[in-house]
């Protein structure tokens, strides 16, 4: 696996304009011969954490990109605004300065912010001038539940509140019901309620039952016009695993090669260790190559990561390791 280099890994350095994800007619001739050998998947997941192994300065420099995909999330009931501006904060400073200059970075900031409609604005106002996104979870975020025009207007809300990024859970019964036409028509009724803001579609993987099922859903709402798939809504009792990433993957370099639209990928729930965030880059690279390395292909949807990724820049830079409080998120 070879490094990015430092000056490579911020969130703000240009990539190249990708058009978006303009979706297609529902095939479901394409749908329904998605399959899924979960046995086979199991197997491959498995060898993940051994096959590729990166060390000293590579390893750092793989650990800041991990920083800036990032989309740095507070998602608690007792939210204050106070606490989301201390995020917003370590979003544009995720690692202590005097460690980023050891490392030789420059302009390292997380990939976006992400929160409950009701605290966008103040999320929109620290974060002005930084270049970093809000996201804004919606749509009776996290079962998805609510009556389907208040979902609707839940996204026009946080869109002209200031967010550039919605996070939209689907209706979870389509799928295991295997509607699909349900499914498609709601993601595309989203996707324009977004606007020019790029939506992520949350799958609620442990939920859908199946390998299967997470691939075909992963279709419909790639041909419904979704900008990124995500795996979870981090409140599921399971959520981003490997062998689901692979199937969503493999589902997205499936729709490029058909369409030649790139569709963005975002595990999240349980990713909290920097070597987990490693073992999600190789696979990115692995799989679908080294664009989609990009924050504007890939997102952690993390909390914590974000204090143990510091943890290990720490301990590149000094032989020491630091005390998880010497981290703090907000």
């Amino acid at each position: 696996m070879q490094t990015p280099s430092m000056t490579e890994t911020g969130h703000q350095l240009p990539t190249a304009l990708e058009p978006r994800n303009p979706g297609m007619a529902l095939d479901l001739d394409w749908v329904r011969s998605a399959q899924a050998n979960t046995s086979a998947i199991e197997r491959r997941a498995m060898t993940l954490p051994g096959r590729r192994s990166v060390k000293k300065d590579y390893q750092a420099a793989w650990l800041c990109r991990a920083i800036a995909c990032i989309d740095l999330t507070t998602l608690a009931g007792d939210d204050t605004e106070e606490r989301v501006r201390r995020l917003c904060a370590k979003a544009r400073q995720p690692v202590r300065a005097g460690l980023l200059d050891r490392l030789g970075m420059t302009g390292l900031t997380t990939g976006a912010v992400c929160v409950y409609h009701d605290m966008v604005p103040t999320a929109v106002d620290a974060l002005h001038g930084s270049g970093i996104p809000v996201a804004a979870v919606s749509t009776g975020f996290p079962a998805g539940l609510s009556p389907f025009h208040l979902r609707l207007a839940e996204i026009g809300e946080s869109v002209k509140a200031g967010a550039e990024e919605i996070d939209i859970v689907i209706t979870r019964r389509h799928v295991l019901q295997g509607n699909w036409q349900a499914l498609f028509e709601e993601m595309q009724a989203f996707r324009e309620a977004c606007g020019d803001a790029h939506v992520k579609a949350i799958l609620a993987t442990g939920e859908l039952g199946t390998l299967r099922n997470v691939a075909r859903a992963s279709l419909v709402c790639m041909m419904a016009g979704a900008d990124f798939i995500k795996t979870s809504t981090g409140k599921e009792s399971v959520n981003a695993t490997l062998p689901v990433s692979l199937v969503m993957i493999r589902a997205i370099r499936d729709y490029y090669q058909r369409t030649g639209y790139r569709v963005g990928y975002k595990p999240a729930g349980g990713i909290s260790k920097a070597k987990d965030a490693l073992v999600y880059l190789s696979l990115m690279k692995d799989e679908l190559g080294d664009r989609w390395l990009q924050p504007d292909m890939f997102r952690f949807g993390a909390s914590s990561l974000l204090g143990d990724i510091e943890r290990q820049l720490e301990h590149h830079v000094t032989g020491h390791y630091s005390a998880s409080y010497r981290h703090a998120m907000a």
